[in-house]
């Protein structure tokens, strides 16, 4: 779609069909602009009036080997004329056993793992928060200020990504104490302590083990490799090791969310593998099955000690999604995580040119195929500048291209892994036009 062509959006089938969203789907519900989909195949999506764009949303970071990639279609296909359904947690079935054997063959712990399945990110975080309580004997939990966990209520007491989110939900789980995130660009301690990445663990040494809980009631820290809704925020190389350090020092559990941010996302299968830290839980989801409903907790096996009973789900490790993911894991190994590396460096080289060329972006930051924008009023004063990002958003889908934002002024570049330089290209000459347009006016 180019600027001559561009037809008004949304168009009148796309129109009638968010009216009869409107008067039957739940308000809650955040959209950013009217796009209403037909159809897609990788990266490129049509809405049901016709109109083409290009999807650098992935369906927020889930549509790993892009819309409909035929081996997934024809696995999902393949199980469903043999059973759509049984439960899991009271029969066998080997797709699930065979995703576990490979999920434990993949995830960085050295230690024997195992898995608990989920149907979404919540769910895995959820069950990280119950196992953490059950296995350590202790109540009190630390997140990130920034971090997204989920909505359901155990997920939403370790979010701390935007008051919205929180509002009118008290009381929450108790036990749940927040504290900055390894980022010096955010940290509120930045100018006296430049070493952010040793500070924000001291912070917890210091602030919240000597004034608010000690240590020996804490039975997990909850963390992001890189943040996702609170911004595509990157730590500073040491803090990850600094973090490990201290659950090791103290007996806590280091869970790491990697719902958004997993399944080749970063250019490696685990965005914690770029730091080389352990963790003890796992809480994976998104792109485990390109779009299908899956998500899944891994523990190290001496930390997984609950007895039958002490947690289940009727639907988790469906048997056709749990298809979706072996056909998912097996193009990623195939050379999709390669090309999300290599991709994923183009584009943020290309983010960096269009960066020079204006002000209004004060950062570019991410790895792999999760990288961010973030816009500001200018470069010296940092201002954030939320309402240029979102109406960039809804002026670049106007164009032909749907983006998301994430955090207050940053906007996520989060593609299928499928992803080519061609149509990287395409994608950010309507984004820079777009921001061009909207600096002009």
């Amino acid at each position: 779609m180019t600027t001559s062509d561009t037809p008004t959006l949304p168009g009148p089938q796309s129109q009638a069909w968010i009216a009869r969203d409107r008067r039957n789907l739940s308000p809650s519900y955040t959209r950013a602009y009217g796009f209403v989909m037909d159809h897609g195949r990788g990266v490129e999506v049509w809405d049901v009036d016709g109109n083409r764009f290009l999807d650098f949303c992935a369906g927020i970071a889930v549509c790993a080997t892009g819309h409909s990639h035929p081996q997934v279609v024809k696995a999902i296909q393949e199980q469903a004329t043999r059973f759509i359904h049984m439960s899991g947690t009271d029969f066998y079935y080997p797709p699930q056993i065979e995703l576990a054997e490979k999920l434990n063959a993949l995830v960085p712990i050295r230690e024997e793992t195992r898995i608990f399945f989920t149907n979404s990110g919540a769910e895995s975080v959820e069950a990280a928060f119950k196992l953490a309580r059950y296995h350590s004997r202790r109540t009190h939990m630390i997140a990130f200020i920034g971090a997204f966990h989920g909505r359901t209520m155990g997920a939403l007491s370790l979010t701390g990504s935007k008051y919205i989110q929180r509002k009118r939900f008290a009381p929450l789980v108790p036990g749940v104490m927040h504290v900055p995130y390894g980022y010096c660009y955010r940290c509120p301690f930045h100018l006296t302590y430049p070493k952010c990445d040793v500070h924000c663990v001291k912070y917890i040494e210091e602030t919240v083990f000597a004034s608010l809980c000690p240590p020996d009631e804490v039975a997990a820290i909850f963390v992001e490799p890189i943040q996702g809704e609170g911004g595509y925020v990157v730590p500073v190389p040491e803090y990850f090791v600094r973090l490990r350090e201290l659950c090791d020092q103290h007996g806590i559990l280091l869970v790491v969310d990697e719902v958004q941010s997993g399944f080749g996302r970063t250019g490696k299968m685990f965005a914690i593998e770029h730091w080389g830290v352990e963790p003890d839980i796992m809480a994976l989801a998104k792109g485990i099955a390109s779009g299908m409903p899956l998500g899944a907790m891994v523990a190290r096996e001496s930390v997984m000690d609950w007895v039958p009973g002490s947690h289940g789900s009727t639907f988790c490790g469906n048997p056709i999604s749990c298809a979706a993911a072996l056909a998912t894991i097996d193009l990623l190994q195939n050379g999709l995580i390669e090309n999300a590396a290599r991709v994923g460096e183009y584009m943020f080289e290309r983010l960096l040119e269009i960066q020079s060329r204006h002000p209004v972006i004060g950062d570019v930051r991410g790895k792999g195929l999760m990288l961010a924008v973030e816009l500001v009023r200018d470069r010296e004063s940092k201002v954030r500048a939320v309402e240029l990002r979102n109406d960039l958003v809804k002026a670049c889908y106007e164009r032909g291209l749907l983006i998301l934002g994430c955090g207050a002024n940053s906007i996520r570049f989060s593609p299928a892994l499928t992803i080519s330089p061609a149509e990287v290209d395409e994608g950010l000459a309507i984004f820079e036009a777009t921001l061009k347009m909207l600096e002009e006016k």
